[in-house]
């Protein structure tokens, strides 16, 4: 059949909730145990602190400059970049480098302090002195002792840099205050001493290097002067700027010159042309029809005076007459100018040729003083560019041996103008208090995390813990109905367990059983348990206590029988004070003995009693026969109200048995001590077999124990009497 319940209903599907109160409560169950725990552990640290021996810190205070102040600008010799974080990262790494170390440990003669020797700190007492050596064992050597103090040496010290400064605080731990300081304030000069020392170094490397490398250029220097003066001498160079000078002006005047011999050439070349295409004999009109005939000075000039004697005639025509002395005269002077200018013309026309000619050779002339003028400037250019050539080789070995020569001497005189990287600020005192080990803190410390510890072990011991101790641990758990407590009787006034319920009918266990009996009746009003069997998981429960004061406390209200059923452990007999041979339920069923002497009386007490009698050799078979049923009927018709106390379900399966005939099921569980999966598989087993179970009495249970933990279970103890009047008030 599909089941029907609901998710959420359902175990598997139940979130689980973290309880608190639930580990409140294993807090306060365990919190002595925590406490003492606690008291110890702090206890003892404080013990191995204050034994240890104290260690001071000692701190020097330096200051590193990120960029110096040189004297001399001597960046190329050394090459140093102190503008930049590497740096001084550069400066902390050697503030820890071996070398540094091993100045301050000779200068302060650590290695020889007892504080560093190995061989006097193995004299003192050390695990070392408790272990057998080998008396063959060589010594150590000088240089096993230095490493050995180098590595305490490195391990006590630190650098430690001043955020966002340029401030480094050198510190050292040692048990001798003094010596923390010492070392310190030594390894700040150290520090300092060892720049200086790196930086003169480099400086005489580099003036070393500086005098040899002058040598080699002074020699080359000599060298490139002397084959430039073997060139000007080869040469002939005296002034080869005045030369090319000269060169230059000449070729400039005859290129001049060229040039207009060249024109004149043109001109004269186009008035031949000219001139011979008038033929042979040109007339003295078609030569004046020429330009550059016109344009010749004398012909102009005659051409002028022509012009003015023309028109002084025609002056002095209109004043004289044609035979005027004046009149005459000025013909005449014009007619002879016309006549001069006639044979000035024909002697221009005619020359033309010649002053061609003439041109001709004059261009030839100056073509051929400029191509000798070239080629000589060109050989002057030449010489200039080996001769310029030569010139620069002497001027930048000069300026190269100069250069040398400067930081030579920059180099000399920086030799005793180092200036320190850095400075100490505020040099290392001996320190009045150490700083370790942190007494308090440590105690402190050990006490948070003993109790921490402490915790964790309960909550651990709690988690692998089992077993049922609570209210909700029979819910939880077992899945049964609590039926009731037990609490547990540490008093050993008497053996007999069933005094708990008659001696003190007021004790916090008298109310308890009355508790139980109570629950009892009430699980059925309608119809009433005839037959009850009480039962557990594995021996040493207290089934057959509770059987017996439950019995005496139902036995005040109702006629009650209570039956051993466990054959094979019967213990009511021994407890009642009767002999073990005495009859009982296996002599009754067998019917070797009569009902009236196998019922005995508890002792102040109205309950009837049947013991186990002979154990018979298998029980099963005697409860399962039906003479037991037989007697279990009649027994059913004399008594209101029987119990039977049975075997443990897990030992035997009488409890199944006798289930069968009961319409009731009293389940015991010893408190903080059966395992639950125990209980819950024997009443899983009970169930099976169609068992009917009434609840389960929690027994043993400690009150003190449990009260402490949680107020809830205080409370509810107090609910059922666990506590004096006194208490209650």
């Amino acid at each position: 059949m599909k089941d029907l319940t609901s998710a959420d209903q359902r175990p598997e599907f139940q979130e689980e909730v973290i309880d608190l109160r639930h580990y409140w409560r294993v807090l306060m169950q365990h919190k002595w145990n925590i406490a003492a725990l606690s008291f110890v552990v702090t206890l003892l640290t404080v013990l191995v602190v204050f034994s240890m021996t104290p260690v001071f810190k000692a701190s020097t205070t330096v200051l590193i400059e990120s960029e110096q102040a040189k004297v001399l600008s001597i960046e190329d010799v050394y090459g140093l970049n102190t503008t930049n974080k590497e740096y001084f990262l550069t400066q902390f790494e050697i503030l820890k480098s071996r070398d540094l170390a091993e100045r301050v440990i000779r200068r302060l003669k650590l290695d020889t302090h007892p504080l560093f020797d190995p061989r006097q700190r193995e004299s003192g007492f050390s695990l070392r002195a408790l272990i057998p050596v080998d008396d063959d064992e060589a010594p150590l050597t000088e240089q096993e002792i230095f490493d050995d103090v180098f590595a305490q040496f490195n391990d006590a010290l630190s650098i430690e840099p001043v955020r966002n400064t340029q401030l480094v605080k050198i510190n050292f731990e040692s048990a001798d205050p003094k010596l923390a300081a010492a070392i310190t304030n030594t390894l700040a000069d150290v520090f300092i001493e060892s720049y200086m020392e790196a930086k003169l170094s480099a400086t005489r490397k580099a003036a070393d290097w500086l005098g040899e490398r002058l040598g080699d250029l002074r020699d080359t220097l000599q060298a490139s002067e002397e084959r430039l003066q073997d060139y000007r001498e080869s040469a002939e160079l005296v002034d080869v700027q005045g030369v090319q000078t000269m060169g230059a002006e000449e070729l400039e005047q005859l290129t001049q010159r060229y040039v207009e011999a060249r024109r004149n050439l043109t001109e004269l070349q186009n008035i031949a042309e000219q001139v011979q295409s008038l033929g042979g004999s040109p007339t003295i009109d078609q030569l004046m029809a020429i330009p550059s005939v016109l344009r010749h000075p004398l012909v102009q000039s005659l051409k002028q005076s022509q012009a003015e004697a023309e028109r002084k005639v025609a002056e002095l025509s209109k004043r004289y007459g044609p035979k005027h002395p004046k009149m005459k005269a000025a013909m005449s002077e014009s007619s002879q100018a016309l006549g001069e200018l006639k044979r000035q013309v024909q002697r221009v026309g005619s020359g033309l040729q010649a002053d061609y000619r003439a041109a001709m050779q004059t261009e030839r002339t100056f073509a051929a003083q400029l191509d000798d003028a070239k080629k000589r400037l060109q050989g002057i250019n030449r010489k200039e560019f080996k001769l310029r050539e030569l010139e620069r080789e002497v001027q930048t070995n000069r300026q190269l041996y100069d250069m040398f020569m400067k930081r030579a001497k920059e180099t000399d005189e920086a030799g005793g103008l180092q200036a320190a990287h850095a400075r100490v600020i505020d040099p290392a005192v001996a320190p009045r208090l150490p700083v370790k080990p942190k007494k308090a803190l440590i105690a402190l410390l050990a006490m948070v995390a003993s109790g921490m510890l402490g915790v964790m072990l309960a909550f651990l011991q709690d988690a692998l813990n089992n077993t049922v101790r609570t209210p909700d641990d029979v819910d939880e758990k077992l899945r049964a109905p609590m039926l009731g407590f037990l609490p547990l009787v540490k008093s050993n006034k008497s053996e007999q367990a069933f005094e708990g319920f008659l001696s003190d009918g007021k004790s916090n266990f008298a109310e308890a059983i009355r508790t139980i009996r109570t629950g009892l009746m009430l699980s059925n009003l309608d119809e009433p348990h005839k037959i009850t069997v009480i039962t557990s998981s594995v021996p040493n429960e207290g089934k057959s206590t509770v059987s017996l004061n439950l019995a005496e406390a139902v036995g005040q209200m109702e006629k009650v029988l209570l039956i051993d059923a466990d054959m094979r452990r019967p213990t009511l007999a021994k407890t009642i004070g009767l002999p073990r041979s005495a009859p009982g339920l296996s002599n009754l069923v067998a019917g070797t003995a009569d009902f009236k002497d196998c019922v005995h009386k508890l002792p102040n007490s109205t309950v009837d009693v049947i013991t186990a009698g002979v154990v018979p050799g298998n029980p099963l078979e005697l409860l399962s026969s039906k003479r037991f049923a037989q007697v279990l009927q009649k027994l059913s018709e004399r008594y209101d109200r029987i119990l039977i106390d049975s075997a443990p379900t897990h030992a035997v399966s009488d409890a199944m048995v006798l289930s069968t005939y009961a319409d009731a099921l009293v389940y015991v569980v010893k408190a903080d001590d059966t395992a639950a999966p125990l209980a819950a598989k024997g009443i899983n087993r009970l169930k099976e077999v169609g068992a009917t179970i009434t609840g389960v009495v929690l027994n043993q249970v400690d009150v003190e124990k449990t009260s402490n933990y949680g107020s809830y279970y205080a409370g509810y103890y107090q609910g059922y009497g666990y506590t004096s009047e006194e208490e209650a008030a």
